[in-house]
């Protein structure tokens, strides 16, 4: 993924657009050098579900739910159940760290794909938790403060477990 935070040109959907890049690529600049057995540690004692492949796994199911699920009207195709809500923080441990993180630049991939022909004002297929319908550039904004929400997760948990600051 692209690194960059200048879009290529300066409408409103190329800036988000850049935006949600730029934070995606951030997440997977966090995991570079990680052994698989650290990316599966959780240092935080009180947060077991806080471990590098967990919070990428995570970023991943976010972005379904939101871009295919309820604004595509897509089917659920999440891990996560109402008896394991959390499921999605959970990768299978069988998969290494750069499967997880393969697994979730893929998705991006074909979520903008996906996407591309969509206006920013067209409203959702599906209505959210409280009944309301949303608009692709608000989905877009929820996703860019969501994954850099993570990113600062991901930047704690990097920091205990090898000394990494930052990227």
């Amino acid at each position: 993924m692209e690194r960059t935070d200048v879009p290529r040109s300066w409408d409103e959907r190329a800036t988000v657009q850049t935006f949600l890049t730029y934070a995606r690529a951030t997440a997977v600049a966090k995991c570079e050098g990680l052994s698989d057995e650290a990316a599966r540690k959780a240092p935080l004692p009180d947060s077991p579900l806080m471990t590098i492949a967990g919070l990428i796994s995570h970023l991943r199911w976010v972005e379904h739910w939101w871009f295919e699920v309820v604004f595509l009207g897509e089917d659920v195709g999440a891990p996560w159940s109402e008896e394991a809500p959390d499921m999605d923080f959970t990768p299978d441990p069988s998969r290494t760290l750069a499967d997880v993180v393969d697994e979730y630049t893929r998705a991006c991939a074909e979520i903008d794909r996906k996407l591309a022909d969509h206006d920013l004002d067209e409203l959702s297929a599906r209505k959210g938790r409280a009944g309301h319908e949303f608009t692709l550039r608000w989905v877009f904004g929820h996703l860019i403060e969501e994954t850099s929400r993570h990113n600062g997760h991901l930047d704690v948990v990097r920091e205990l477990l090898d000394g990494v600051k930052g990227v």
